[in-house]
């Protein structure tokens, strides 16, 4: 008799590894509004959120990664193949992005990093109490425009003219170059607006900006964020200053930018899936607001552009790249 109890607690035993495999793994569908690269940091502070939580790639969770490139087009295909497949939860940044799985989804839950302006787009009813299948985390983009502004006035001297370059296809794009416009009306700056719709549109932008700005405010989206080393290119050869929304923009020869700290966005959307996955419904998680900005200055850019930065100001930043 004992021997028969032993036998069954260690079939039991041997059973338990099998039994926790089982368990059905949960499927996160990752709409990428850039490319996989460049989203490779965000990705990785979002994942060890994940892991610390329990949901381990691979194990308890599977990934489906999908990259759009900027493309707007390809939002809305990515989102639909996504809602095809039946994944349990879809997590992208930028509004163009979010806004295209909201139209392909009524019943998915959504999780949105880094959304411009939820209210001002469409996204969520209000930020206590988003509604529907979507929440997440706002980036306070065009909070923070006249901000930028400033700091732009403050390391170009004798700013007059300023041009803003911005999707015209993009809602927070539209929103954000009219923060950046009033901030500029008030500062008694003229401005130059600069559109594009496609990659192919910016060389022929920075054609028409020849000697028509002192410096360049790069309005922060998928499409622009894809083609930040090509903007920078270009305004390094117009010798324009630019401004832009966060460090990545910097690390591909921006000169300055301030705003929030993505890897920090994405670490917490991790929060967000994880009580998702447990059964919290979306419309009843309050939209959130980052709580890390930084403010990061190149000097290499700046010293390439005749430029010296105020030491007031490289006090206050929170990385300077030499």
């Amino acid at each position: 008799m004992k021997r028969r109890t032993i036998i069954m607690l260690l079939g039991g035993a041997a059973a338990w590894p099998f039994t926790a495999r089982a368990q059905p793994v949960k499927t996160i569908g990752f709409l990428g509004s850039s490319t996989r690269s460049a989203e490779a940091q965000w990705i990785a502070a979002f994942l060890e959120r994940l892991r610390e939580l329990g949901w381990i790639e691979g194990r308890t969770i599977a990934i489906e990664y999908r990259w759009a490139e900027g493309s707007e087009e390809r939002f809305a295909q990515i989102a639909t193949e996504l809602v095809r497949l039946k994944v349990d939860i879809i997590v992208t940044w930028g509004s163009a992005p979010v806004v295209a799985a909201k139209q392909a989804t009524s019943v998915i839950p959504i999780v949105f990093v880094a959304s411009g302006d939820p209210i001002g787009t469409g996204l969520v009813v209000s930020l206590a109490r988003p509604g529907g299948n979507i929440t997440g985390l706002s980036q306070q983009h065009t909070d923070t425009a006249g901000k930028r502004v400033e700091l732009l006035r403050e390391v170009v001297p004798g700013l007059r003219r300023l041009a803003i370059m911005f999707n015209i296809d993009s809602p927070i794009s539209v929103l954000d170059m009219r923060e950046v416009q009033a901030a500029a009306n008030t500062l008694g700056l003229d401005v130059v607006l600069s559109e594009i719709r496609l990659t192919k549109d910016i060389a022929s932008a920075f054609n028409r900006l020849k000697g028509r700005a002192d410096a360049l405010y790069v309005s922060t989206e998928p499409l622009i964020f894809t083609n930040r080393v090509r903007i920078n290119i270009l305004a390094a050869a117009a010798r324009l200053p630019t401004m832009h929304g966060r460090r990545e923009y910097i690390e591909a020869g921006g000169l300055i930018s301030y705003g929030p700290n993505f890897p920090d966005l994405f670490r917490r959307a991790g929060d967000y899936v994880d009580r998702i996955l447990r059964g919290a419904r979306p419309g009843d998680l309050p939209v959130e607001q980052p709580t890390r900005f930084d403010l990061i200055i190149s000097l290499i850019t700046a010293q390439a552009l005749g430029l010296e930065v105020p030491a007031t100001v490289l006090a206050r930043a929170d990385e300077v790249i030499e």
